[in-house]
C-alpha cells in the first residue's frame, strides 16, 4: 500500500466534503445569524453538551471570538450555558428549544438537497456509500 498516494486521495477527499458542505449550507440564510454563529450551532447540534473550547478548537476560533459569538447566540435564545454543579467555573453548552427547533429546520433543508443528491443512485451504490461511511468512522474518525 502507497501510503502517501492514500493521504493525497485523503487530501483530496477531504476538500471535496469541505466544498459540499459549503454548497449544501451556502444558501441556507438564517435572519441575524452569521455563518460562523450558524457553524457553532452545527457543531452543537452534533457534538452537544460542548465547551467553549471545543467550539474554538474544531472551528479554529480565538476563545475571545469563540466567547463573542456564543454570547450572542445566548442572547438570541438558540443555546444556554449549564453551569457544572461540581465546580461552578465550568459549563457545557447546549441548543435552547429554539435553538433546536431552528437546527431542525435546517436540517430538514439539508436532508432535502442531500436526497436530491443521491436519488438517481441504485440501492447496491446507497449500500456501498453507507457503508464507506461507517468503515471510515470506526476505522479513521472514531478517536
Amino acid at each position: 500500500m502507497d501510503k502517501a498516494k492514500l493521504f493525497h486521495q485523503f487530501v483530496r477527499f477531504t476538500t471535496s466534503v469541505h466544498q459540499m458542505t459549503n454548497d449544501m449550507t451556502k444558501e441556507i440564510k438564517i435572519e441575524n445569524i452569521t455563518t460562523v454563529q450558524y457553524k457553532i450551532l452545527e457543531f452543537i447540534t452534533v457534538s452537544q453538551p460542548v465547551t467553549l473550547s471545543e467550539i474554538s478548537e474544531c472551528l479554529h476560533l480565538s476563545l475571545p471570538n469563540s466567547s463573542r459569538e456564543l454570547k450572542k447566540l445566548i442572547e438570541n435564545q438558540l443555546c444556554e450555558k449549564i453551569i457544572d454543579s461540581n465546580d461552578r467555573r465550568k459549563y457545557d453548552i447546549r441548543l435552547t428549544e429554539n435553538g433546536t427547533e431552528l437546527m431542525n429546520k435546517v436540517f430538514q433543508e439539508l436532508e432535502s438537497k442531500f436526497q436530491d443528491r443521491i436519488n438517481n443512485l441504485t440501492e447496491p451504490e446507497l449500500k456501498e456509500i453507507e457503508e464507506a461511511i461507517q468503515i471510515l468512522q470506526t476505522k479513521f474518525l472514531h478517536r
